[in-house]
């Protein structure tokens, strides 16, 4: 595929699931390689852009930070290389994944306890004396 028969921003971004603008974000800090240019300048992405962007869009699904992104495709550059660089970042995120959970856990569970409103009045709801009780005074 030569740079005029590569894909526009617009195909990439379909095909790839993001968005034109996401494409641009990702060039623009260093993600995403800078695409070949028509004389007329417009870029023009080769078969291994989708690759890269299907990859960033598959670990920002998982939630993984953009400078994670930027060291797991370093990596991904180098096939013969031990993965223990690639673990200890999996395994440090599903710390900070696992502490999400427990924090939502709570939540819920604050939420359900003040959404057993059984007051009539505004006076009686559990959920407003939840947020009264937690005002400061000056």
């Amino acid at each position: 595929m030569t740079a005029a028969k590569g894909l526009g921003i617009g195909d990439l971004a379909k095909v790839s699931g993001v968005k034109v603008e996401t494409v641009r974000y990702y060039e623009r800090i260093g993600l995403l390689a800078p695409p070949e240019r028509t004389d007329a300048g417009y870029r023009r992405y080769q078969k291994e852009a989708i690759r890269h962007l299907s990859f960033i869009r598959r670990g920002r699904g998982l939630g993984f930070t953009i400078d994670e992104i930027r060291v797991l495709l370093k990596l991904a550059e180098h096939p013969d290389q031990a993965c223990a660089d690639a673990n200890r970042l999996a395994v440090e995120h599903l710390v900070g994944v696992q502490q999400k959970i427990e924090d939502l856990t709570r939540l819920r569970d604050e939420l359900l306890r003040i959404s057993q409103c059984e007051g009539h009045v505004v006076a009686e709801c559990r959920i407003i004396g939840a947020l009264t009780d937690k005002i400061v005074a000056p």
